[in-house]
Order: C-alpha cells, then sequence, then structure tokens
C-alpha cells in the first residue's frame, strides 16, 4: 500500500465530492424570485454603511468565552468520572486548570477584559 493507495483514495474523494455537489445542484429546487438574491438581515434595507468594522475586543470577549465554555464541557465528564479514575484525574485537572488560568491572566495582562 503505497503512493498508489493514496492517489486512488484522493480520486475517489475530488469524485464524490463533485458527483455529490452536481447531484444537488441537478435536483434542487429553484426559485427565480428576486428576493431571494437579496441581503437578509432583519427583513428591512440598512441605512447608512452596510460594512462596518468592531472593534477587536468583541472577538476577545467572544474567544475568552469559548475558552472557558469548552473548560466546562471537559470538566463536567471529568466530574462524573472522577472516582473511577482515581487520582492521576485530579493532577490532570489540576495542570489543565493552571493552563487555562495562565491563557486568562494573560488576556488580563494584555488588556483583553477591558471593555472600552
Amino acid at each position: 500500500m503505497g503512493s498508489e493507495a493514496i492517489i486512488v483514495f484522493l480520486l475517489a474523494g475530488i469524485v464524490l465530492v463533485a458527483g455529490a455537489n452536481l447531484l444537488s445542484n441537478l435536483i434542487s429546487p429553484k426559485s427565480d424570485n428576486t428576493q431571494k438574491r437579496e441581503p437578509y438581515e432583519s427583513g428591512m434595507n440598512t441605512i447608512g454603511p452596510t460594512w462596518v468594522q468592531f472593534k477587536v475586543g468583541y472577538y476577545l470577549y467572544a474567544i475568552l468565552f469559548l475558552v472557558f465554555d469548552v473548560e466546562v464541557a471537559f470538566l463536567i465528564p471529568w466530574a462524573v468520572v472522577f472516582k473511577e479514575i482515581g487520582i492521576v484525574a485530579f493532577y490532570e485537572i489540576i495542570i489543565f486548570l493552571i493552563i487555562l488560568g495562565l491563557g486568562l491572566a494573560y488576556a488580563w495582562k494584555k488588556g483583553a477584559l477591558k471593555w472600552e
């Protein structure tokens, strides 16, 4: 199993993706309604410039939220199986929390938590 297998898998992937796109275009319903081509946000036309830059702070808050959301997603299953895993799990989660704490301290130091 060498480069021939890689080529076969690559070609199979290309054919499957192209085939799925072609089949989707052939059997999907079509609409010539002009409203389908208009940008949609609230159903009303925009007033003023449509492209507005947002401050980086908003994205930093979103990223920090995701970091701590993922932390909770890891802590809940850990808490459920903690007794079965034992003391090793305790040390692993302490390391995990230290790494997240260092990330929070770094974000705090850089001013990512200031809402201005």
